[in-house]
């Protein structure tokens, strides 16, 4: 059984998460506080994070940078009132996988859920390591390194990456990458996918605004390729 934490400090929301998710099969637990729920993370093993982004004793990027600091690749969702284009990118900058906007319907979150453990499981197999540039990228071990240094990715990203990886050289659309990396088709949009590749870029890329790696091709959509 999956389980699934809980960072949230609105009891009703709670109840209600608690709900869905139970009916769905997935083993929950639940924390009102960031440094509680940091602390439940590090200490037990968990298949996904549900993260409020405001909470009564620090910032939820707060809690999310830290664990990807430490090395924690538990997918995390943001769940988020924000709703400027400026803030969802940080978040997937310092390392959430997705996030939904408050107020969600329940429909949209357990799609995301759903998605989101069935890629991390999937991340595990077929291609292991690669590497491109100065960057190293281990799927099995869902770690990354950009001269030598450890760079936080999310389960998110590798998936990204992977999926340009294995079509190498090829164009692939927003449409495209949104089927077969996210999987389903009503929530995200292409804006979406042109958000994770610009915090990709700021990551991998020498300079984000002049990739040698992850290119546009203008109308069309994105290709990778590795020598650059």
């Amino acid at each position: 059984m999956k389980k699934i934490l809980i960072i949230e400090d609105d009891a009703s929301v709670v109840r209600g998460l608690e709900e869905a998710l139970k009916a769905e099969h997935y083993e929950v637990v639940a924390s009102r506080t960031g440094e509680r729920g940091r602390a439940i993370a590090r200490r037990e093993q968990v298949d996904l994070i549900l993260l409020d982004l405001k909470l009564p004793d620090c910032r939820g990027e707060d809690v999310c940078r830290d664990l990807r600091a430490e090395g924690n690749v538990t997918p995390i969702l943001m769940l988020t009132s924000k709703v400027h284009e400026a803030d969802k990118i940080v978040g997937l900058e310092i390392g959430a996988d997705d996030y939904v906007t408050k107020p969600f319907s329940m429909k949209e979150l357990l799609a995301r859920i759903h998605a989101l453990l069935r890629r991390a499981v999937a991340l595990r197999k077929d291609l292991e390591e690669f590497s491109f540039g100065d960057v190293y990228l281990d799927f099995r071990k869902q770690e990354a390194r950009k001269n030598g240094k450890n760079v936080a990715l999310s389960v998110r990203e590798y998936e990204i990456l992977k999926h340009f990886i294995l079509h190498e050289g090829e164009v692939i659309s927003r449409d495209d990458l949104l089927d077969k990396v996210w999987g389903y088709e009503n929530f995200p949009t292409t804006r979406t996918v042109d958000n994770y590749i610009l915090s990709l870029r700021k990551k991998l890329e020498e300079e984000a605004s002049h990739p040698r790696h992850l290119l546009t091709v203008h109308t069309a959509g994105y290709k990778f390729i590795r020598a650059g």
